[in-house]
């Protein structure tokens, strides 16, 4: 199975996925509905054709025709329809017959006005009375007391089924929102762990313009003036481009926490790459590496992208794997090819919420690359592929 990140759709893809893996009933709840409201017809169907067998019995006839119209009521008018198919079992009952099949349509009933939210005591309480009151006043039930206790239970039963059912889906739904809003956070972690090391690389590199500036224009000669005016402004804008990065990040990392080891921590770049692969050796994770970029063949802010995906990539490796991990970061026809594999452990198979692979996918996006997921063969891959110039602005 692969998952592709293409740019700007990670998070609707992931959503999407997620519903996907709902259970149909729980992604079309009215099918729970239909499927009692099927049921109720069949039985339904099955006292008519009874009645048709059994020959001329109206008062019976009279209350399934009841019994029917009132599952069809309880479609727009739930309440009304549970006590008018609730009746009729009374009804059945004071003209003598068994009002079995007609308790089965009252507690079909009562499971689809329970599912839809409808206060679940309230809807049973009135369908056990109506059973309890049938058999206590008019009685003639096949089975006597045994036939009055589960006429009780029936009615408990299909109450706590249709409760059951809608919490079940209510308490799936939740999971999921708490699933997508702590994506949504990590997603803006990310994205604000981008604007430090991109300010921290912009920084450096603005400084570094800056010097070259600052050379050029002690080697202007005698009368050089509108270059050297020129420089000026160039050093002045460089200035301003500083400042400008830091007051934006600023404003995106108010109410920001950051340790002090954190703050003071060198900017990720390729040269540091042997060093994360070190300290993930330190906690027991088996590393194999191949690392082979020509020198100077990135821009500083796509290191900071490899940097950062390679360490998410094992930590995942380090949480969910088993086994040596491989970790390639080659040059490929003018690409940056980055894979990171570890075979997944049975045990841990489900477990991980690999949440952190939505920051990796906004790390390779703002690179303008491709990251592609796959987890075939029992092997977990992370692939990425950008530019070494990064994304394009245009």
């Amino acid at each position: 199975m692969k998952y592709f990140a293409a740019p700007g759709m990670a998070q609707n893809q992931g959503m999407a996925q997620r519903e996907n893996d709902a259970p149909l009933w729980i992604r079309r709840p009215q099918l729970v509905n239909y499927a009692a409201y099927a049921v109720a017809g069949l039985v339904f169907a099955g006292q008519l054709v009874a009645l048709v067998l059994r020959g001329p019995d109206w008062p019976t006839a009279l209350s399934v025709v009841l019994a029917g119209v009132g599952v069809a009521l309880s479609w727009w008018q739930p309440w009304a329809g549970l006590i008018v198919t609730s009746a009729t079992s009374f009804a059945v009952t004071a003209v003598g017959n068994d009002p079995l099949s007609l308790w089965m349509v009252a507690v079909l009933v009562l499971i689809s006005v329970t599912f839809r939210g409808k206060q679940p005591v309230i809807a049973t309480a009135v369908v056990a009375a109506s059973f309890l009151g049938a058999y206590m006043t008019v009685g003639g039930f096949r089975g006597g007391p045994v036939a009055g206790v589960a006429a009780l239970f029936s009615a408990v039963s299909g109450g706590a089924t249709g409760t059951a059912l809608r919490i079940y889906r209510d308490h799936w739904w939740t999971l999921e929102e708490r699933a997508e809003s702590e994506a949504t956070r990590r997603v803006s972690e990310e994205r604000l762990r981008i604007a430090r090391d991109l300010h921290d690389v912009m920084g450096h590199q603005v400084a570094m313009l800056s010097v070259h500036l600052g050379v050029a224009e002690i080697g202007l000669p005698q009368g050089a003036e509108s270059s050297r005016q020129a420089l000026d402004a160039a050093r002045a804008n460089a200035r301003t481009v500083v400042m400008e990065t830091q007051r934006i990040l600023a404003l995106i990392r108010r109410g920001d926490d950051v340790s002090d080891g954190e703050a003071l921590r060198p900017t990720p770049s390729l040269s540091g790459l042997d060093g994360l692969i070190a300290s993930f050796g330190s906690i027991g994770l088996d590393v194999r590496r191949v690392l082979a970029l020509p020198d100077g063949f990135v821009e500083p802010s796509v290191g900071v992208t490899v940097y950062r995906v390679v360490q998410e990539a094992l930590t995942n490796a380090h949480r969910h794997g088993v086994g040596t991990a491989t970790v390639e970061v080659r040059e490929h026809e003018g690409r940056i090819c980055v894979t990171v594999e570890n075979r997944i452990d049975p045990a841990h198979q489900s477990r991980g919420s690999l949440l952190g692979l939505v920051g990796m996918r906004e790390r390779v996006e703002s690179s303008g690359g491709q990251l592609t997921i796959d987890t075939a063969d029992g092997v977990f891959r992370v692939r990425a592929d950008f530019s070494p110039s990064g994304a394009d602005v245009r």
